[in-house]
C-alpha cells in the first residue's frame, strides 16, 4: 500500500511537471525576448541621430497584392524627416509638415494623436516598450548576420494589429526588420538596408521654411 502510494504520487509529480514545463519554457522565452528589447532600446539611447534607408513591402495573398518601395528617414529623439513614395513628412517636435511636390501642396498639422499610438518613425526603434506582451521567436541568418525574431501582440484587444515580428542582429543590437500583419492578414514589412548612427545631418534636416516653398508656388494647407 505504501508503495502504491509512492507511485500515485510519482505519477502525479511527473504529470504537474509536464504540464508546467511549457509555462516555465514560456517565462524563459518571455525573459530573454525582454532581455533583448533592453538592449535595442539601451543601444539606441545613446545615439544623438539615426539615418535609415529601408524597403517597404505590403503584401496581402488573398487579394494578390504584393506592393514594394523604397525610403529614407533621418530622426533624432521625437523629430524625424520621412521620404518615401515621393512624398516628404517632416515632424520638427511641434508641427508635422507633409510635403508633395507633385501636387505643389505642404500639409501643416499637429500630430494626429491616433497617429502617435502607431509605429510612427520616431518610434519606430522603441515602439515596443508600452503596450505589448512578446515572446522569443525564429532565428534567421542573413547575409552573415543572425537575426533573432521577438513576436508582439498588442495589449489594446481591440487594436487593428494582429501581431507584429521585430527581426534584431544580435551582434549590433540594431532592427533589421518589422513585419506587421493586421487583423485582414495584411502584411507591412520594413526591412532595413542601411543604419547609420550619429550622421552629421544638415542644420535644416528637420524643418521646414514654408516662404521657400510659396516662393517656389507652393500652396500651404494648415490644419491646425
Amino acid at each position: 500500500m505504501k508503495d502504491n502510494s509512492l507511485l500515485f504520487r510519482l505519477k502525479w509529480l511527473n504529470a504537474a511537471l509536464f504540464l508546467m514545463l511549457p509555462l516555465l519554457v514560456y517565462g524563459q522565452d518571455k525573459a530573454k525576448a525582454t532581455a533583448l528589447l533592453d538592449a535595442v532600446a539601451a543601444k539606441v539611447g545613446t545615439y544623438d541621430n539615426i539615418d535609415i534607408d529601408f524597403t517597404w513591402n505590403l503584401v496581402n495573398l488573398k487579394e494578390q497584392v504584393d506592393q514594394k518601395t523604397e525610403g529614407s528617414v533621418a530622426i533624432s529623439g521625437e523629430r524625424y524627416r520621412l521620404g518615401m513614395m515621393g512624398m516628404t513628412r517632416v515632424f520638427d517636435g511641434n508641427k508635422l509638415y507633409t510635403i508633395a511636390p507633385d501636387d505643389f501642396e505642404i500639409t501643416v498639422s499637429d500630430l494626429d494623436p491616433e497617429e502617435d499610438k502607431n509605429v510612427t518613425p520616431s518610434k519606430l526603434l522603441t515602439f515596443y516598450k508600452e503596450g505589448y506582451t512578446y515572446s522569443w521567436d525564429i532565428r534567421q541568418r542573413v547575409e552573415g548576420r543572425n537575426i533573432q525574431y521577438v513576436k508582439l501582440y498588442p495589449i489594446d484587444t481591440e487594436a487593428e494589429i494582429k501581431h507584429m515580428l521585430l527581426g534584431i542582429d544580435t551582434a549590433s543590437k540594431h532592427i533589421y526588420k518589422l513585419i506587421q500583419t493586421d487583423a485582414q492578414g495584411t502584411q507591412f514589412i520594413l526591412t532595413v538596408k542601411s543604419f547609420r548612427p550619429n550622421q552629421k545631418l544638415p542644420a535644416d534636416t528637420f524643418a521646414v521654411d514654408l516662404t521657400e516653398y510659396q516662393n517656389q508656388g507652393y500652396y500651404i494647407n494648415t490644419l491646425y
